[in-house]
């Protein structure tokens, strides 16, 4: 969610933190990850607040530009187009593709931490990957 390593550590050792002081007021009547997921992107949105209200940019990671073999160059641009056209979309489509397909969560347990419909969570999947597929054939110079 926040497209940067240092950034992403930092969220998440705060999230632990905000997690055991909270601990307290946890309801047992809720799923425990659900409730943690809440908190680590409760976390994630104060970041990015943090970064509107900072003038600066912060630099890139350059890549190394000497692979071994073909396929291994072609296989790392194809990921970069992939993490850059994920970057691009709206985050509200970013934040479900990334709960669903890397964290593996399920739509009721995206809904519940989104205080969403399912069928809002759903439809925003739906709509999240056509926009990322539309994003990646634009950026890899590769429309169907």
């Amino acid at each position: 969610m926040l497209n940067n390593d240092e950034d992403a550590r930092d969220a998440a050792q705060d999230t632990l933190v905000k997690v055991l002081r909270s601990l307290h007021q946890y309801d047992m009547n809720r799923k425990f990850s659900t409730w943690v997921f809440g908190i680590a992107r409760n976390t994630c949105i104060d970041e990015h607040r943090k970064r509107k209200r900072r003038s600066y940019k912060e630099p890139t990671d350059v890549a190394e530009i000497a692979p071994t073999q073909l396929n291994t160059l072609s296989q790392k641009r194809r990921a970069s187009v992939l993490t850059h056209a994920l970057e691009d979309l709206p985050p509200m489509y970013r934040e479900v593709l990334v709960l669903y397909h890397f964290e593996h969560l399920k739509y009721q347990e995206i809904a519940d931490m989104l205080e969403l419909p399912i069928g809002t969570v759903m439809n925003r999947i739906f709509r999240a990957r056509k926009k990322l597929r539309t994003l990646y054939e634009v950026q890899s110079g590769n429309p169907s």
